[in-house]
């Protein structure tokens, strides 16, 4: 009976270790064969993690506004394009920033690099609620 438990508290081990490694939600990207002939916004890759959008450099969170007003205004907003700048590639920031804007906004976001677009999806994480939990326990206590 004893090797049971060890086995099981090894895998359980393991398991931990495992989810632990991936290193948190990343987007997805997909060579999708639903690519739009036509994108409704078209951004570039900038400095410092930024977008240019309408030949204004934007961080994450003005960009999602500027969105956001296209879509208040009932401008075409269900496309984004993401395209590396002359001075700048695509970085794996640009591609996590704009998945998670795209997932909060219910857009589909893509990306061109060496003339072939990929669609980038993002993953919700699931809140960690083991830490309030405990909170509440030894405040009730």
């Amino acid at each position: 009976m004893t090797h049971y438990w060890k086995f099981f508290t090894f895998a359980l081990i393991v398991l931990t270790l495992a989810a632990c490694h991936h290193g948190g939600p990343k987007p997805d990207l997909l060579k999708s064969s639903d690519v739009p002939q036509s994108f409704d916004v078209t951004i570039y890759a900038t400095k410092d993690n930024q977008f240019d959008f309408e030949d204004a450099p934007l961080a994450t969170e003005d960009l999602k506004s500027a969105f956001r007003y296209r879509q208040e205004e009932s401008l075409p907003m269900a496309t984004v394009l993401l395209k590396p700048s002359e001075k700048e590639k695509i970085k794996k920031e640009h591609i996590v920033a704009l998945a998670t804007v795209a997932y909060q906004m219910h857009i589909r976001a893509f990306m061109e690099d060496r003339g072939e677009i990929a669609e980038i999806r993002g993953q919700a994480k699931a809140p960690d609620t083991s830490k309030r939990k405990d909170k509440t326990k030894s405040a009730a206590e």
